[in-house]
């Protein structure tokens, strides 16, 4: 199938909190947006030129991150982060119209959201039993459909993302009745490699860093580049490379644009420590905002130290 630019992917099912991230993402107006079954199958539809982009979820303010992501970022073709997307996850118990909060007796929902609910369930709906399924779609599908539980009736209503009632054409109950209020998952939206988007002073970078052996100071190693040249780091973690037993390689996130000079020459020193350096791009921040540049780090500062040195190995003042 022939890629088209306006033609993006999304992990499914439809009505999921990924569509709904999808359908907010500016840069993805008036795109169509196809779901796919796993994170591995719409990354893969990138790499092969199948779709221009797709939406998949990096992490959870409340569960961390999403690892079956990471796992895609650091094997295979390289593909790079073009956008990040904040969503706050909200969950809405709904059920078919005509149906009020008293008379629901039989729940369907996602483990994770039942996990979220459960206080909520157990203050207002203590006498209520709680089916588990694929997930929180699928929940809102069955009750539309009337689908018919273990014990020989219909489910009464599920516990979905918001965006699940229209599309099934149930009505919400209650609102926002997850514990974690605050909760937020940040969504990305991965393209293959090409030309960063220019910086606005409002940007991270992502990168993997894979060291060459396991040996002290080997993490230390990979901090002191930025940390040297005053790039604060917003995530790091270990993942396994796949390549043997206790083979690692860092995901990390740092502020800061590749075209500052700061970051550049952190990626230099990264190159110069590690075994392989795989950029996962540089993109605006979902939360815009603009991080100090400590003394001696802005780019005039770089350009300054970078004429003097020139000054002295010419014999120039």
């Amino acid at each position: 199938m022939p890629v088209t630019a306006d033609r993006y992917g999304y992990l499914g099912p439809e009505a999921s909190f990924t569509e709904a991230a999808s359908r907010r993402i500016p840069t993805l107006m008036g795109a169509r947006l196809d779901p796919f079954d796993s994170v591995h199958a719409a990354i893969d539809a990138v790499r092969s030129g199948e779709i221009a982009g797709c939406v998949v979820p990096l992490e959870n303010s409340v569960e961390g991150s999403v690892n079956t992501t990471l796992d895609e970022l650091i094997r295979g073709e390289p593909v790079v982060v073009a956008t990040e997307f904040l969503l706050p996850v909200t969950f809405t118990l709904m059920a078919r119209p005509g149906t009020d909060l008293p008379s629901v007796r039989r729940i369907i929902t996602h483990p994770v959201a039942e996990a979220q609910c459960r206080t909520w369930l157990g203050k207002n709906l203590p006498d209520a039993s709680v089916a588990l399924g694929s997930s929180t779609s699928a929940a809102a599908s069955a009750v539309a459909d009337e689908t018919v539980g273990a014990d020989g009736h219909p489910y009464d209503a599920a516990i979905s993302a918001p965006i699940a009632a229209e599309r099934y054409g149930l009505v919400p109950l209650a609102e926002g009745i997850g514990e974690d209020e605050d909760a937020v998952t940040r969504f990305v939206v991965i393209t293959r490699p090409g030309r960063p988007p220019r910086a606005t002073g409002s940007d991270k970078t992502s990168l993997v860093a894979y060291i060459r052996d396991d040996h002290p100071g080997a993490l230390l190693e990979i901090l002191e580049q930025f940390s040297t040249r005053g790039v604060n780091l917003t995530r790091i973690e270990s993942r396994p490379t796949g390549n043997g037993m206790g083979r690692y390689c860092f995901v990390v996130d740092a502020e800061g644009h590749v075209a500052d000079a700061r970051v550049g020459e952190a990626l230099m020193g990264l190159r110069r420590v590690c075994a392989d350096v795989r950029y996962l791009g540089s993109y605006p921040r979902a939360d815009g905002v603009r991080p100090p540049v400590g003394r001696g780090m802005t780019n005039e500062d770089f350009r300054d130290a970078s004429s003097w040195l020139e000054s002295l190995r010419t014999g120039r003042s």
